[in-house]
């Protein structure tokens, strides 16, 4: 039996959201190391226009608008946490069960990896690569921690 399960905020939360993203969530919740509940799905166009004014999102064009998106949040007890070194093991919970599913999916902590069920390493060591590669561009890396999409 899993140690976690979706509240029922976050499953309504996931109304709107594709199912085959649904699928992975609830999967993952039972998989993953650090509990989590979804805080985001299905997003307006203004909501989106809000978080792309604000830095936190760069793009309108945004899978949250279609529901191929869902942005998760870690919790230690019932407190919420952003605290960065637990979403690489959430995203090992989604890595598992997008593979259990044979659903592509991209995780906001590692842009690079375009399908995170095909990456052969840890999702910590995906998420040092995205970075390593923005920087050995000059670049900033966008760290989107709770942020999982899927992908066609």
């Amino acid at each position: 039996m899993s140690k976690f399960r979706l509240s029922r905020r976050s499953r309504n939360n996931l109304e709107g959201v594709k199912q085959p993203l649904i699928d992975v969530v609830e999967l993952a919740i039972q998989l993953t190391e650090v509990d989590f509940g979804v805080i985001e799905g299905v997003r307006t166009q203004e909501r989106q226009k809000q978080l792309v004014a604000s830095g936190a999102s760069q793009t309108m064009n945004s899978k949250h608008l279609t529901g191929d998106a869902v942005d998760v949040m870690a919790y230690i007890g019932s407190r919420g946490s952003w605290e960065s070194t637990l979403y690489p093991v959430i995203a090992d919970g989604f890595k598992e069960a997008s593979q259990t599913l044979d659903v592509s999916i991209r995780w906001g902590g590692a842009w690079t990896v375009s399908d995170l069920r095909l990456w052969g390493r840890s999702s910590e060591e995906a998420m040092w690569s995205y970075v390593e590669a923005r920087r050995s561009k000059g670049r900033r890396p966008f760290l989107d921690m709770g942020h999982f999409e899927l992908m066609n």
